[in-house]
Formats: structure tokens, C-alpha cells, sequence
């Protein structure tokens, strides 16, 4: 029961630290809510959106269930992120906030170096010790680097590219707020990588400074 509470603790905490930052990033609403649609026939345009009729709206409209279940970090690296944004709860929509609950496997499980185009990040551990950190922008270059353990919060600015590594021997969990109803996310590895089409060969060779052959495999492993 301790655990549970921790996690909604956590959940809470994370979305209240992401509000402050949610309004410099997407509009603020008109309006008490606006409730997301795919068929405008239902709706009405409204702050540059289809909305749902505000009389149609219901209380599921804003609810979410499952950040207590642990996500399958089976996976190559060893981690799973579980993400609820306005896909998931279209009552976000123009509220300028969303949250994730991340799972990390023992021994190295990690988010891998990845940027968030629309959003600010807020994370709070509860559970095991992660290696965290994100790189300013050029010409410095300058990374950041954290130690966190149970009840720490850390940072990531928009945009910049951030991490998080498992390095203890038990399973890991964070929860994070983001300043938008959808972030988004651009792992690093797999954008470059992993493009389609992909990027010619030459380009990423040149631009890494690697020998042509390991660029072609790295793209045939993503």
C-alpha cells in the first residue's frame, strides 16, 4: 500500500511542477476546457481547435487509468515509458500538460539520449538510483549530470538532448510533467539512424567521423 501511495504521490507532484511551466509553450485556453475530436461534426471550433460540445462532455473525457502498473522493459534498452498526454486524456487538450511514468530494468536499463521539440521535463524518482543528465546547446556543448535517488526531482529544458540510466541492481521508476499536451520525442539513435528513408551514408560517415561499413550496419540495426 506504501509503494501505491508513493506512485500517485509522485504522479501528482510531477503534474503540479509541469503546470507552472505549461503556459509559455502551449496557448492557453479560451475557454474551461476543450475536450479533443477527431469528427468536427460533434463540435464546435473553438481557440483554434474542434472541441466536443462542453454539454457532451463527460467525466472520462479527463480520466486515466494504469500509471500503477510497471511497464515491459524487455526490450534492447531496457526500458519502458508509458505515456499520458492528450491522445490518452483528450480533456488536455489546450491545457498545456501532460505525464509519463517511466520503468527502467536493473543493470542499465535506460531512456536513451533523446529531445522533446515542445516541452520542458520535470522528473521525480520513487523507486531505485538513476543516472541522469541532458547537453546544453552548441558551441559548449556542456553536459549535466545527476545522481538521483527516491524523492529527487531533475530538470530538462526544452529541446536539449537528455538521458536517464538505471545504474543500480533493482528495477527503477520515475514519473515525469511536461509543459505540453504533447511533447512529442526524438530519440536520437533511432532519428539518425533509423530514418525513413534513410539519410545517405555518406552524410552520417562524414558528419561522426566513422568508417562507412559501421554507419551501414548501424543503419540496418535500427
Amino acid at each position: 500500500m506504501k509503494g501505491i501511495h508513493s506512485i500517485f504521490l509522485a504522479c501528482f507532484l510531477a503534474s503540479a511542477f509541469a503546470s507552472f511551466l505549461a503556459s509559455a509553450f502551449d496557448p492557453s485556453p479560451l475557454q474551461d476546457f476543450c475536450v479533443a475530436i477527431d469528427d468536427p461534426k460533434n463540435g464546435v471550433f473553438v481557440n483554434g481547435k474542434f472541441c466536443k460540445d462542453p454539454k457532451l462532455v463527460v467525466a472520462d473525457d479527463f480520466f486515466f487509468s494504469g500509471l500503477n502498473k510497471p511497464g515491459n522493459t524487455s526490450n534492447r534498452v531496457g526500458s519502458n515509458v508509458t505515456t499520458v498526454n492528450v491522445n490518452q486524456i483528450p480533456g488536455l487538450n489546450t491545457l498545456g500538460i501532460s505525464l509519463v511514468r517511466i520503468d527502467y530494468a536493473p543493470y542499465g536499463g535506460q531512456n536513451p539520449p533523446h529531445t522533446h521539440p515542445r516541452g520542458t521535463e520535470i522528473l521525480v524518482v520513487v523507486q531505485g538510483t538513476l543516472y541522469v543528465g541532458f547537453v546544453t546547446s552548441n558551441p559548449e556543448n556542456r553536459l549535466i549530470t545527476k545522481i538521483l535517488y527516491p524523492g529527487d526531482v531533475f530538470v530538462f529544458p526544452i529541446g536539449l538532448i537528455h538521458f536517464q540510466y538505471n545504474v543500480g541492481n533493482t528495477p527503477a521508476v520515475a514519473f515525469a510533467g511536461l509543459s505540453s499536451q504533447n511533447a512529442g520525442v526524438i530519440t536520437i539513435a533511432n532519428a539518425v539512424f533509423g530514418s525513413n528513408p534513410p539519410i545517405n551514408p555518406d552524410v552520417l560517415t562524414k558528419a561522426f567521423q566513422l568508417d562507412k561499413n559501421l554507419v551501414t550496419y548501424l543503419q540496418f540495426l535500427f
